[in-house]
């Protein structure tokens, strides 16, 4: 597995772009929407990763079953709630757990094609701490056509109380010197990021 992207929930799409944009000082590109999920996005490149900024859609009706990334149950200001890890084998990743990362759901937006596993309840291992997984099809990724804003990933601390049992579950499947998992009271996720203007964290 391979960190992908970086998640920002918000309320609404544009609380969510107007607190990143005021933590980062860039300007976030267009995005899309998710019919199946009821969600839609705006997306800002960072070199070899993206963040995007994702809010239910208030022009489509709300979906059958639970959101990702918990938005159902989001509430609050906007903020950092999920990682996204990419991977080759989504069924085998699924296999090798923990119980709960979800079910492979394909998806396309454009010329874009990806599954994700998608937890039953919206609500990842971990208590939302684990990463999401995705598997791209096809060569189409969002880093290929965003504007290079000069942002780049310092630092991506996972938060959990018990994470060194969530380090056990990663262990051997993913290493990227950026992402720090450390123990806390509660689950929370906080990033460092070098800018144009110095470095800025959410």
């Amino acid at each position: 597995m391979r960190l992908d992207h970086l998640a920002v929930s918000a309320g609404t799409l544009a609380e969510g772009v107007a607190a990143v944009e005021a933590a980062l000082g860039v300007a976030l590109a267009p995005g899309g929407v998710h019919p199946h999920m009821g969600t839609h996005n705006r997306l800002l490149g960072m070199g070899d990763i993206y963040l995007e900024v994702i809010a239910p859609d208030p022009a489509a009706p709300r979906p059958a079953w639970p959101r990702w990334f918990d938005l159902d149950r989001f509430s609050g200001p906007p903020r950092l709630t999920n990682w996204i890890a990419a991977c080759d084998d989504l069924e085998a990743e699924i296999a090798l757990g923990p119980q709960g990362v979800g079910v492979p759901v394909a998806l396309e937006r454009g010329d874009l094609r990806w599954r994700m596993a998608v937890p039953a309840d919206g609500r990842l291992p971990f208590g939302d701490a684990f990463p999401a997984l995705i598997s791209w099809q096809g060569p189409a990724h969002p880093v290929q056509r965003l504007p290079d804003t000069g942002v780049r990933l310092i630092r991506l601390e996972v938060v959990h109380p018990q994470a060194h049992a969530l380090h056990d579950a990663l262990a051997g499947r993913m290493a990227d010197p950026r992402v720090v998992l450390l123990p806390g009271p509660e689950k929370a996720l906080r990033a460092a990021f070098q800018t144009p203007s110095g470095v800025r964290h959410l």
